[in-house]
């Protein structure tokens, strides 16, 4: 067999196969819908293919845990980004707090985690849409201003903090922290950025 389809075949095993298993960490989702958003995703950032499966696997985890051993008395946002973990929410206690650490950190493939919880009550309703609005208002104006990739940087924001993930080059992390910082509504701007050589 020639050696380029020798090399197609083994790219369409890949393929097939992180669908596969994304379909199965996700289990929401349909196999054509699950492969086509993680596709998507893969393409559109700089992790491989092996990473997000995994960053999609630690969230699962670690949102499972949150919810069995917490359940309604917390509200605990699990982002990975490369296997950097970032926790943001609340808890009720410094003890709900220290064992979802300790989980966090005890799952398979972890590398960091950023401990970002606060002990208090959840937050409110309306807080969290705001949240989502100042996320959606930074995604937007990444687009706009046209400054690097948009889908390099995750944007994950809480109580008006806004929390920057990605692998980037330093100016690409000095723009988009200008621009988040510069989104009225933000109280804060928090780097947990991997850096590129």
């Amino acid at each position: 067999m020639h050696p380029a389809n020798i090399r197609l075949g083994k790219a369409i095993a890949q393929v097939i196969l992180c669908v596969a298993v994304i379909t199965q960490v996700t289990a929401c989702f349909p196999l054509v819908a699950g492969g086509a958003a993680a596709g998507g995703a893969v393409a559109a950032d700089r992790r491989t293919s092996g990473f997000y499966v995994e960053d999609e696997s630690i969230e699962l985890k670690a949102f499972k845990y949150v919810e069995t051993n917490l359940g309604e008395f917390a509200h605990v946002n699990i982002t990975s980004y490369n296997r950097n973990v970032l926790l943001t929410g609340e808890v009720p206690d410094e003890a709900a707090k220290a064992k979802t650490l300790a989980y966090v950190k005890s799952i398979a493939n972890v590398r960091e985690v950023t401990d970002e919880i606060v002990i208090g009550p959840k937050s409110s309703i309306s807080s969290r849409s705001n949240d989502t609005y100042l996320t959606s208002k930074i995604k937007t104006k990444f687009v706009t201003e046209n400054k690097f990739q948009a889908n390099y940087v995750k944007v994950v924001t809480e109580n008006s903090v806004v929390y920057l993930l990605g692998i980037v080059t330093k100016t690409e992390a000095d723009d988009a922290v200008e621009i988040a910082r510069n989104t009225d509504g933000v109280d804060k701007v928090v780097k947990v950025f991997e850096y590129m050589n």
